[in-house]
């Protein structure tokens, strides 16, 4: 892909127990026809893991599935762990299995955005956009 068409560089990671990792794979695959360079972790990663992949990589975004139900003690600890490696300003967003009422307790503490499951491959594309825009803007100081 011509580096001047990429749309960004998005890190797909799965922290934690879960094995299940077809939604991350889904959303990885859509992102790279969408323009994206992606990079998926795999699964089973720690959250530190996660974090130090993202800075070697240079990414734009963080993407993160949980269906464990442990997006309450993970994604907080991915957050954690971006931000003692240099790079809590990268945006993170989330998806999987997760209640209603755990949404807006995880975006204060920073997430970007979280998905849950059903959400249109579009709606997560365009928010993968956005936040990728405007971090590169930051990133960039193209403001």
């Amino acid at each position: 892909m011509d580096i001047q068409q990429c749309r960004g560089r998005i890190l797909i990671g799965k922290p934690g127990l879960d094995g299940h990792d077809r939604g991350a794979k889904i959303i990885a695959r859509s992102l790279r026809d969408d323009g994206f360079e992606v990079i998926y972790t795999g699964i089973r990663r720690t959250p530190e893991e996660i974090a130090l992949t993202a800075i070697q990589e240079d990414v734009d975004v963080v993407g993160l599935s949980v269906l464990s139900g442990a997006h309450n003690e993970l994604f907080p600890e991915v957050l954690k762990a971006l931000h003692q490696a240099k790079g809590g300003d990268i945006p993170v967003i989330g998806g999987g299995i997760i209640p209603e009422e755990d949404i807006q307790h995880l975006k204060e503490l920073g997430m970007y955005e979280i998905f849950t499951s059903g959400t249109p491959v579009q709606t997560i594309l365009n928010t993968f956009r956005e936040a990728t825009e405007k971090y590169r803007q930051r990133k960039h100081k193209i403001i």
